[in-house]
C-alpha cells in the first residue's frame, strides 16, 4: 500500500505550512517520501516546523517568504530552481480569514484578502507551471473551504475568494492536462487547529457544529494529510479539476 502513494524524490512547496493544516500536509508529504519546502513569514515558526518534520524522519527545509509580495515570491522560486532545479508539487495553503459581514468589510480589506487568497495562489501557479512542464509532471492543490459550498453569512469576502479559487482550479486543470499537470482543490471543514482554538473551546458552538455534521465532531488536523498525499500521488493521476471536501459530512448533512 505504501508504494501506491510513494512521493520519494518529489520536491513539494506547501505555503503556510509552519502550523495548522499546512503543517500536517507538509508532514504527510514528507512521510510519503517528498522533500518539503516549509513556508511561512515567521522564521522561528518555520524552523520549528522543519525541526519537527526532520525529527520524525522526514526531509524538509525552510523557505521563509510572504506569498503576497512579488519580489519575495520570485526570490523563493529562484532558490528552488538553484537548489533543486524542479518543483513537482505545489499546495497553495496560505490564506486569510475574515468573519465580518458585508456591512463591515471595506474595499481595501477585501482587496488585501483577495491578494493573499486568490492573486498569490494564481501567481504561484503561474510561476510553478514552467518547472512542472519541463518534466511533464506536476501536482497543484489549492486550499478552498467549506464557505465556498455553503452560505456562511459572516464570511462574504472569504467565501468569494474561495469560490474564485475553485473556479481557477477547474480552469487550470483544463489548460494544464496536456502538460501532465493535475490541478485539484481541498475544501476542509471545521478542524481543531490552533487558529480555531477559541471556537473549539466554545461548548455551545461545538454542540451546534456537531448537530450539523454527520460525524458529530471537530476534524483532527492530521486528518487532512491523507487527502493531500492522495492528490499529489500517482494514484491520483486521473483526478483533475476536482474539489475534495474533507468536512466530516458537514456540507452534505441536513
Amino acid at each position: 500500500m505504501e508504494s501506491m502513494f510513494n512521493l520519494t524524490g518529489r520536491i513539494a512547496l506547501v505555503t503556510g505550512s509552519a502550523q495548522g493544516l499546512g503543517f500536517e500536509m507538509a508532514k504527510g508529504l514528507s512521510e510519503a517520501g517528498a522533500h518539503v519546502l516549509v513556508n511561512g513569514r515567521d522564521k522561528d515558526h518555520v524552523a520549528n516546523a522543519v525541526s519537527l518534520i526532520k525529527s520524525s524522519g522526514g526531509s524538509a527545509q525552510e523557505l521563509v517568504f510572504d506569498v503576497s509580495v512579488d519580489s519575495a515570491r520570485a526570490a523563493a522560486l529562484s532558490t528552488i530552481v538553484s537548489e533543486h532545479d524542479r518543483l513537482d508539487i505545489l499546495i497553495n495553503n496560505v490564506g486569510l480569514r475574515d468573519r465580518r459581514s458585508i456591512d463591515e468589510v471595506d474595499g481595501p480589506d477585501f482587496q488585501a484578502l483577495l491578494q493573499v487568497n486568490l492573486t498569490s495562489a494564481f501567481l504561484l501557479c503561474q510561476e510553478a507551471v514552467g518547472l512542472m512542464r519541463a518534466r511533464h509532471w506536476g501536482r497543484i492543490v489549492n486550499m478552498s473551504g467549506l464557505a465556498s459550498a455553503v452560505g456562511l453569512k459572516l464570511s462574504p469576502s472569504y467565501a468569494s475568494s474561495k469560490g474564485a479559487l475553485e473556479s481557477l482550479t477547474r480552469t487550470l486543470a483544463a489548460a494544464l492536462g496536456p502538460d501532465g499537470i493535475t490541478v485539484n482543490a481541498l475544501a476542509p471543514g471545521f478542524f481543531a487547529t490552533e487558529t480555531n482554538a477559541t471556537m473549539v473551546a466554545d461548548e455551545d458552538l461545538s454542540e451546534k457544529l456537531f448537530s450539523r455534521t454527520a460525524l458529530g465532531r471537530w476534524g483532527k488536523p492530521h486528518e487532512i494529510a491523507g487527502a493531500a498525499v492522495f492528490l499529489c500521488s500517482e494514484e491520483a493521476a486521473y483526478v483533475t479539476g476536482q474539489v475534495l471536501t474533507v468536512d466530516g459530512g458537514c456540507a452534505s448533512y441536513f
